[in-house]
């Protein structure tokens, strides 16, 4: 027996338990009327009232429509380039100049959302903000992004381009490390271009992996972020850009609607778990292994 195999596995198990599992007894708090005072198990329980009211608010739709369009343009926009960069720098042969550039664009992951949105102040502001100033050079007029309802969607999926891009590149690289050298060399020996042998040999080896990545994405579908929504978000965008987690922020913790906040959270992870069944079973049908 590899005991010590074993004993390595108790951290990882204890924080699972102690942060995944142990805190899932709080989804009762969706099914009950908490009161402060009452306690957990002495509040009333209320079944899915909770439920019924947030389906039933006016809000509902909008907070759907932005998280879900935010969502949609991650997924689009986001989710296929770190393939495409991970692909690039599987072509760079100097691996001086391959290992700087992967180090520089790493970087930003390591930023956090507070000093993203710092950099994003200071370059669109429309007072000596860069790229008002290079917009004013080329003739045109200042575009006041960060009050404007059209291009805060724009804005947030840059950001999240920006920032992650880099680091999402790790699991495709080391994807592309097992890939099989003499598969190159015989197709390069049977007059292949470089853009053939990506084609026929490196799309198909990392596919299994795009595909649990992209599952794996959808799971998280609507869980776009907290923190970089809310700190992005004023009066004048949101309309646009209140999502379920700004939502749950406002009404949980400022107004002390828990068991209210609760039903809607657990709306948002249903939704997410629906997605990854679904996802999941196509995958297995085109004869993918799935992530289950």
């Amino acid at each position: 027996m590899d005991y010590w195999l074993y004993l390595m596995l108790i951290p990882g198990l204890l924080y699972f338990l102690v942060f995944k599992y142990i805190p899932m007894w709080g989804i009762m708090l969706a099914f009950k009327d908490y009161q402060p005072f009452s306690g957990f198990w002495g509040s009333p329980w209320v079944g899915l009232k909770h439920f019924e009211r947030f389906f039933t608010d006016p809000s509902f739709w909008l907070l759907f429509r932005n998280t879900f369009i935010i969502a949609f343009y991650n997924l689009v926009f986001y989710f296929p380039l770190p393939i495409i960069v991970a692909l690039l720098l599987n072509e760079i042969k100097n691996e001086v100049f391959k290992r700087l550039a992967q180090t520089f664009i790493y970087v930003p992951h390591f930023f956090s959302w507070v000093v993203i949105s710092g950099i994003t102040y200071i370059m669109l502001t429309t007072e000596g903000g860069i790229v008002n100033q290079v917009i004013e050079f080329f003739g045109g007029e200042k575009i006041n992004f960060l009050l404007s309802e059209k291009w805060f969607r724009t804005m947030i999926t840059t950001q999240v381009i920006w920032k992650e891009t880099g680091w999402g590149t790790i699991i495709f690289l080391a994807a592309l490390a097992g890939v099989d050298p003499s598969l190159y060399e015989a197709a390069r020996m049977d007059g292949a271009s470089r853009f053939r042998q990506l084609i026929h040999i490196t799309l198909p080896a990392i596919r299994s992996t795009i595909i649990i990545m992209l599952i794996l994405r959808l799971g998280n579908f609507l869980h776009i972020g907290f923190e970089q929504i809310y700190l992005m978000l004023n009066g004048m965008n949101r309309n646009v850009g209140e999502i379920f987690d700004t939502y749950i922020y406002t009404n949980g913790i400022q107004r002390g609607l828990f068991s209210y906040t609760t039903a809607v959270g657990l709306f948002n992870s249903l939704v997410g778990l629906v997605l990854i069944v679904v996802s999941n079973t196509l995958a297995k049908k085109f004869g993918e292994e799935g992530v289950y």
